[in-house]
């Protein structure tokens, strides 16, 4: 337990603490103050975890125990229907759409600019340790460590001093300590601490090297590589860093920030061996049996450093699944985005309803359910009002609210409206128990026709935008838009609202 919290106890009358006793022993220790772990899945699905549909074919043992210790929400959604700009808009409580719309490409620039305030600088200037662990895809300047002789462009490993500082990564944005690989299917494929590499990639991409794929393609780009790496050891590596670092922390002064996002169940669907055939859905379903069983080592770190009832742990993922999900129901009769239409990059429900869970001991009742709307965004302002961060008014947040009253109390609500977007051009506007596909459809991924056919859609419709009511049909089967021109209007109005007015965050709106 940390040594502050010793400290802030000793100051406390022996009379005073005897009546608090029974109080600390239930509630978050250190209140003002508590660590922060976020953990942050790749392309998990919205009906993959048993806590969210009793139906998968996925055991998950480790998220449903904590959804019962803290509050699941049924109506939490990521910022973009892809990677980066989910990650983006978590980090920084601000809509992706109104920076960029697209991923960072191997080895790509940062997406953050100088003057943004991002999560974990927050938490910095609280006085918090912070840490990032696993996939980062927010960019660095690779272009700063390229020797001035490499052809312009060229990504051999021969074209970079490895031996130099990366600049522009997760230690210029407010992270005290990173290790990852960046991007699980992105060069360099090596091992990076901090800003270095710890080994300097000596070859190029060679996945005839590797050990056969257990589903689906690699679908990684080529670039730099050390020689021996295997991809099959990202969990089981990060997952022992990350123990290790909540571990430390139990000794240190001052409280955590821990962002520990997970490569899976992104492609390559490559589930360690103790995992095959845990599942009822094929190598994806064990690839999430084995993400469940890194966040249960994680969570008992946790436990068993003391730290468990001082800590927020908030679990999420940045999309829906990828478009395998297709043949995956068709093979195994599992439905990754059940009971949604749509997966990753669509703007249907499916592509940006996620698990949403959020355990905070003495504050979220135990098992609770919420069926509010509440997004990524809101964790920064959330948090804020947590630490008593005061968020300025400019270049912070602008897109956040703070939920902590749903938290207290599951029945309230908080954020009446999202915007959810993948590309550009192509929005969806929520309001209460409608939303509005400002497109003429909700998909980006391909269309699948026997999909429908088998889950009883009706043929789409020829209509320029489409209208559904959440509430009644959350399966988006039946377009409204037609019936009611109204609420359409509305809707379209209130999204050109948001997007010219450059905020949405309640404190901007006084």
């Amino acid at each position: 337990m940390r040594k502050s919290i010793n400290s802030m106890r000793s100051v406390v009358g022996a009379a005073i603490a005897g009546a608090l006793a029974p109080f600390l022993a239930t509630t978050c220790i250190g209140a003002s103050q508590p660590n922060v772990l976020i953990l942050y899945a790749d392309d998990l699905g919205y009906g993959d975890l048993t806590c969210y549909a009793s139906e998968s074919k996925i055991p998950t043992p480790n998220l449903d125990r904590l959804a019962s210790e803290g509050m699941r929400f049924t109506d939490g959604h990521s910022s973009s229907g892809i990677c980066t700009p989910s990650r983006y808009a978590l980090l920084t409580g601000r809509h992706h759409w109104r920076d960029f719309h697209g991923i960072v490409k191997a080895m790509g620039d940062s997406v953050f600019k100088p003057e943004r305030l991002t999560f974990p600088e927050m938490m910095q200037e609280k006085g918090y340790h912070t840490a990032a662990i696993g996939k980062w895809h927010l960019g660095w300047d690779w272009n700063a460590i390229k020797k001035s002789e490499a052809p312009k462009g060229k990504t051999h490993f021969s074209s970079y001093d490895w031996s130099k500082s990366v600049p522009n990564g997760p230690l210029a944005h407010g992270f005290d300590y990173y290790f990852g690989d960046t991007v699980i299917n992105f060069p360099p494929y090596a091992w990076i601490e901090n800003d270095k590499l710890v080994v300097a990639p000596d070859s190029m991409l060679d996945t005839k090297s590797f050990k056969k794929i257990k589903e689906g393609s690699w679908e990684m780009r080529k670039g730099p590589m050390i020689k021996g790496w295997d991809p099959y050891e990202n969990i089981p590596t990060t997952t022992a860093k990350g123990v290790e670092f909540i571990k430390q922390q139990a000794n240190e002064e001052k409280p955590f920030f821990l962002y520990f996002a997970y490569p899976s169940p992104h492609a390559p669907i490559i589930p360690n061996d103790a995992f095959d055939g845990k599942s009822g859905a094929g190598a994806y379903g064990d690839l999430v049996v084995e993400t469940d069983d890194s966040v249960g080592q994680l969570l008992k770190a946790l436990k068993d450093s003391g730290q468990e009832q001082e800590t927020i742990v908030i679990f999420t993922a940045d999309n829906g699944p990828e478009h395998y999900a297709y043949p995956r129901d068709e093979k195994f009769g599992h439905w990754s985005a059940a009971p949604l239409r749509g997966l990753k990059r669509d703007i249907y429900e499916g592509g940006h309803r996620v698990p949403f869970i959020i355990k905070y001991p003495g504050v979220a009742k135990a098992g609770a359910v919420s069926h509010s709307l509440v997004s990524q965004i809101d964790l920064m302002a959330t948090v804020a009002g947590v630490i008593r961060y005061a968020l300025p008014d400019k270049n912070a947040a602008e897109d956040s609210h703070d939920i902590m009253p749903i938290l207290k109390s599951p029945e309230k609500s908080v954020r009446t409206a999202h915007v959810h977007n993948t590309f550009k051009n192509a929005y969806a506007m929520r309001q209460g128990d409608w939303v509005l596909v400002a497109a003429k459809s909700g998909y980006h991924s391909k269309r699948n026709n026997a999909w429908e056919k088998k889950n009883n859609y009706p043929a789409d419709s020829a209509s320029e935008y489409e209208l559904y009511n959440i509430k009644n049909d959350i399966g988006q089967r039946h377009d409204l838009a037609g019936k009611h021109p109204e609420k359409v209007k509305t809707l379209q109005a209130l999204l050109t609202q948001i997007r010219q007015q450059g905020y949405s965050a309640p404190r901007l709106s006084k």
